[in-house]
């Protein structure tokens, strides 16, 4: 009887949580340093949450260890809605198929909220450099195989990066950072030779003259990066990588708060401020269901798990 009072309680006590939802801050954990694109993303987003939520939407960075440290957080918080994972397709698809163990499922510990956005990659250089074009970094890469190296803060950039090397027979050594605006400064900076990374903090430098574009991941040309060419137009084949960036939550987290969550992504992603401020990044909003971010994770770590294996790609 004991055992069935209390189920009872718990089942009444779910629709009461999803109706007074929220009534209290919200954090959102990004697994990379400030000034990476998951970053901006959300700093993008969260006055308008806030302000439409009626709470503060606050964003807490936890970088390191390819974002596991932020997902195995998150994984373990209360599944009441208040704590939310910025997740992109590194740890959610990409960590899965590189490392034989992690402290958290993708799948069975998380409830998928929304897709917030979707862009290609872009391959960026010291404007300094002397490297002008994808064909001008695989000369050099093949005549400096000690010295050619590149800035990577995230598993869907390291195995870009060695899906490069495969297609154009180069050698880079990888030199971890803690995101991806670290990665394009160390670009700036002359560090690094090389950074593949998302157009966020690529934006900025390459308007400044501060980085060289050399081509993106994407089928197209970019709308935001006319003048950059696709890896294919570069001479570079089947290197199309495009990447997403979601919102989840624990699992087990009411699915009257999943569906509040993702009705105000799928509005703010779709305020013209935010559409403009995404547009000049070089990113596309979203703003989708859950069941077609479910989908998208299962479809991705299946393809990045067939790729890290023929690359013989493993983190542990």
């Amino acid at each position: 009887m004991l055992r069935l009072f209390l189920a009872l309680g718990a089942a009444l006590a779910l629709p009461a949580l999803a109706q007074d939802y929220p009534n209290k801050p919200i954090r959102i954990v990004i697994g990379y340093s400030a000034g990476g694109g998951n970053d901006i993303i959300v700093r993008v987003m969260t006055p308008e949450m806030s302000k439409s939520l009626g709470q503060p939407v606050i964003v807490e960075n936890k970088p390191g260890a390819q974002s596991i440290i932020a997902a195995e957080y998150v994984a373990k918080a209360p599944a009441d809605g208040y704590t939310i994972l910025m997740g992109p397709s590194g740890p959610m698809t990409i960590n899965p198929a590189t490392y034989s163990k992690l402290p958290y499922d993708p799948i069975g510990d998380f409830a998928p909220v929304s897709m917030i956005t979707t862009f290609p990659l872009i391959a960026v250089v010291s404007a300094k450099s002397d490297i002008r074009s994808i064909k001008d970094l695989i000369d050099y890469a093949k005549a400096n195989p000690g010295s050619a190296n590149y800035a990577s803060s995230a598993g869907i950039f390291q195995i870009s990066t060695e899906l490069f090397k495969q297609r154009t027979g180069t050698q880079f050594v990888m030199i971890p950072y803690k995101g991806s605006g670290e990665s394009v400064q160390a670009v700036i900076g002359g560090q690094v030779t090389l950074t593949i990374v998302d157009p966020p903090p690529a934006a900025g430098p390459i308007k400044a003259g501060t980085v060289r574009p050399l081509a993106v991941t994407s089928a197209r040309r970019h709308p935001a990066f006319p003048d950059v060419p696709t890896m294919a137009e570069a001479g570079v084949n089947d290197m199309e990588v495009p990447v997403w960036t979601a919102f989840f939550v624990p699992a087990r987290t009411p699915r009257a708060v999943v569906e509040r969550l993702q009705k105000e992504v799928a509005r703010v992603v779709r305020t013209p401020e935010v559409r403009e401020r995404f547009a000049a990044m070089g990113i596309e909003p979203v703003g989708g269901t859950p069941e077609e971010l479910g989908r998208q994770v299962k479809s991705d770590i299946a393809k990045w798990t067939a790729v890290a294996k023929a690359a013989n790609i493993r983190n542990d």
